[in-house]
């Protein structure tokens, strides 16, 4: 059985296994920026997704499933917000501080494959409609659970984390980019590529 489909002795939310639950280290951050995932069907079935756990950390943020047959992709309603969409296209501009002034943003993320990434902004007209904005060259990732296929790509959470480092300030980058550091972590554990160390985590059975 797989990893992804093996879902006894792993917690519900963090998709751990229990004894290294994640849930007790995360914490509820209150940024001015809302976070909405647009998450592909496929990357919500993965236990090594770490866009949702960015927004479970983030207040205010939203997650939209794509690709469901029996549910279409709904717009999720921006308000008085202004919506910009992180992905690096070639029409992208670089994100900036500026970016947050004025009226409160709402960043969309979509979170897949690259591929599937892709095909989420070409296909689904409300995030078509979107500016698209696109990081800086930064330090390259420290993701080890996946092979990256793109020259100094990033996993999602850490894409978030900049972002949100540049829109917010640097002390709620440090904050997922400490949850992210765990989460690869504690997978490695599980995987058995890194011997368990005497972690203080809370068991999410107690």
């Amino acid at each position: 059985m797989s990893r992804r489909n093996n879902l006894a002795g792993r917690c519900p939310h963090c998709s751990l296994l229990s004894d290294l639950c994640l849930c007790a280290e995360l914490p509820r951050l209150e940024p001015r920026t809302r976070l909405c995932l647009v998450l592909h069907r496929f990357e919500a079935r993965k236990p090594t997704n770490s866009g949702g756990l960015a927004a479970r950390c983030l207040s205010g943020s939203a997650v939209v499933v794509h690709g469901r047959a029996d549910q279409p992709t709904a717009a999720p309603s921006l308000g008085e917000r202004r919506g910009l969409v992180l992905f690096p296209s070639d029409d992208a501009e670089p994100l900036t501080p500026t970016h947050a002034h004025g009226e409160p943003v709402t960043l969309f993320v979509p979170d897949g494959t690259w591929r599937q990434a892709g095909k989420m902004c070409r296909r689904l007209p409300w995030l078509c409609a979107l500016p698209r904005v696109a990081l800086p060259t930064g330090p390259p990732s420290t993701y080890r659970l996946r092979a990256e296929v793109r020259p100094r790509g990033l996993a999602t959470m850490e894409a978030i984390a900049r972002a949100m480092g540049i829109l917010e300030g640097p002390a709620v980058q440090r904050e997922l980019e400490r949850v992210f550091s765990l989460m690869v972590e504690r997978t490695l554990i599980a995987r058995g590529a890194l011997p368990r160390a005497e972690l203080k985590v809370k068991d999410c059975r107690t």
